[in-house]
């Protein structure tokens, strides 16, 4: 504490917590070193995503006091996304990716029904997206990361206009941004989580009874993901040719023939 009256005030920081500060230190520097072979400049990683989904749903019907409870829609889904990154600097890495979605789905043409017929669709999209990434280790084998994307591509989507069914295809862009967590095995696999925002615009044509209809969609979707990535030592290139032959005056010639 202060003297009462005094001009200068002096407070000292009790040694276990100068212990506490200097050793926090020294672990957080240790740990940046010790991931910088597998996040080292120059090195690549590789690897993405793999998702199946299915769901069905049931509608309740009532009508004069009868309640019926009637199938609905089903829906089944298939997601691929791989990637692959190059490291411009320590902990920082950019890449291309492909994300591939496929979905089936089979409802009833009519739900008031119960002996309905079912009609079935399918939509796929596929994007191509630019990424980068960058890492902050907390532990020798964990880490967290910021991962920010933008991609564009295509989709096409099975409608049903006054009975006539036809494929819409779509134009996409998209873009995404989120936090997420690593684990390291000693191999420098990576298994991650990631929690993500993503926003995406789509443009259509539609064109029936010789109208052409212009559309624009906008999704906000909330995405969580499992995913790997194996980290691979930096390429060195090859050298091409062939060194020239020196002679060796210690080479006799009859070791050429068999004695």
């Amino acid at each position: 504490m202060c003297a009462q009256g005094a001009f200068e005030c002096k407070t000292e920081i009790p040694k276990r917590i100068q212990r506490t500060i200097l050793l926090s230190i020294i672990t957080l520097l240790f740990n940046l070193s010790t991931q910088a072979q597998a996040f080292d400049q120059g090195n690549f990683m590789m690897g993405g995503t793999l998702g199946f989904s299915a769901a069905k749903s049931s509608v309740d019907v009532e009508a004069e006091g009868v309640s019926v409870t009637n199938e609905g829609a089903r829906t089944t889904q298939f997601n691929i996304a791989p990637a692959v990154g190059y490291f411009l600097l320590d902990r920082w890495a950019l890449g291309i990716g492909l994300d591939y979605t496929l979905n089936r789905i089979r409802k009833p043409v009519d739900i008031n029904d119960p002996n309905t017929d079912f009609e079935k669709s399918y939509d796929s999209d596929l994007l191509f997206n630019f990424y980068t990434r960058f890492y902050l280790p907390v532990e020798k084998t964990r880490l967290f990361f910021l991962d920010t994307t933008m991609g564009f591509g295509s989709s096409e989507n099975q409608v049903s206009i006054d009975g006539v069914s036809q494929t819409i295809s779509n134009n996409v862009l998209a873009i995404g941004f989120g936090p997420g967590f690593t684990i390291l095995s000693n191999d420098a696999i990576g298994i991650e989580a990631q929690l993500k925002y993503n926003w995406a615009r789509s443009d259509a044509e539609i064109i029936f009874n010789e109208v052409n209809t212009n559309t624009q969609t906008y999704t906000n979707q909330i995405d969580f993901s499992i995913g790997f990535q194996v980290y691979f030592a930096r390429v060195k290139p090859v050298k091409v040719g062939y060194d020239k032959a020196e002679p060796n005056d210690d080479i006799d010639a009859s070791d050429f023939y068999d004695k």
